[in-house]
This record gives structure tokens, sequence and C-alpha cells, in this order.
């Protein structure tokens, strides 16, 4: 009834830039913050940034100052613009959707998750 589908990942060189789309189907009015999530091989994933529906944000420390999360509710959809990458950002990229009315980075609290997308960046 509920489905996300990201896209935009991709392969990059160090300080390159992509932009990450997670667009929503469905019946998606429960819905009040989306977020962004990360893992890597051999990693534990890791929320990266969140937004909610009165378009407070969250983003992580760990790529503060470079990657900005959007929405446009016309399109029902999220965005996650990643610059100045590194290779350490190399993951598959999830959006979920979670009930909550704050932009939490705890991946416990995201109910519908999309399949994801790899970014890999290169040296």
């Amino acid at each position: 009834q509920t489905r996300f589908e990201e896209s935009g990942g991709g392969s990059v060189q160090a300080g390159g830039s992509l932009r990450l789309s997670c667009a929503a189907s469905g019946n998606t009015r429960s819905r009040q913050c989306v977020g962004w999530f990360r893992q890597a091989q051999g990693k534990e994933r890791e929320g990266i940034a969140a937004i909610c529906t009165n378009s407070r944000t969250n983003v992580a420390d760990s790529v503060w100052g470079r990657f900005t999360i959007s929405q446009d509710n016309t399109k029902n959809t999220v965005y996650l613009q990643m610059n100045s990458l590194t290779p350490e950002d190399t993951a598959m990229h999830y959006c979920a959707a979670s009930w909550l009315s704050v932009p939490s980075l705890g991946q416990r609290d995201y109910q519908y998750w999309g399949q994801g997308t790899q970014v890999t960046v290169s040296s």
C-alpha cells in the first residue's frame, strides 16, 4: 500500500556530487518524516539525514556541511544532495518513512523502507 523507491546512486570520484531521490507512492498520508540511512560493507546501518512535514531537518555529524536533505511535497519526493563525497561515503543508501513528528536518525523509528541505491566513491 505504501512504497518507496530510491534512485540517483552511482559511482563518482572523490569530491564529486550526487543527488538521491526517494519517491513515495500509495497511501502516505500518515507519514510525518523521511530519513536517509546508509550501510557500508562490514558496518552497521546509520542514519545520516531526516526531514519532516514541517520542514524540520536533522543531519548526522558525519555528513554535516556536505549533505542537504529537502522535499518536494507536490512530487511526494525527498532528496538528498551529497557534495564533497569521499570514499568513506561509499554505502548502500536507503530512505524510510516514520510517523514520528521529529526528524529522528534512529532506524527503529521508521516503518517503511525502500530497496536501496548504491553510492560508490573512488579515490
